[in-house]
């Protein structure tokens, strides 16, 4: 359990200065981070890692790293400022891409 604490810790850090750097009105910055943490998370768990580095990496730092609550709150904001087509690319985008970026990381290896 300690190294999820660990990965999470990293990740977290990890995700919040990237956020920083990659701030913009659109929600790039959580667009990109979910994106490169689903595709290496399909990376990682094609990997078959040993189970203390899965908690460590695929647990604890994409974990933390990747963050569907924040998806789900800037989503809410774009509703709340009623711009549809920014909300309707915004959530398909990521799903799909999300989806494919984990399928082409476990593809990789």
């Amino acid at each position: 359990m300690i190294f999820v604490g660990i990965g999470g810790f990293f990740g977290a850090l990890t995700r919040f200065y990237l956020g920083k750097l990659l701030a913009h009105p659109y929600p790039w910055a959580t667009f990109i981070i979910n994106s490169t943490g689903s595709f290496a998370l399909g990376l990682v768990f094609a990997l078959q890692l040993s189970d203390w580095l899965w908690q460590l990496i695929g647990i604890g730092f994409l974990g933390a790293y990747t963050t569907f609550s924040t998806f789900g709150f800037e989503s809410l904001q774009l509703i709340e400022q009623q711009k549809w087509g920014q909300v309707i690319s915004y959530i398909v985008s990521t799903v799909l891409v999300g989806i494919l970026f984990a399928i082409i990381g476990y593809l990789v290896v």
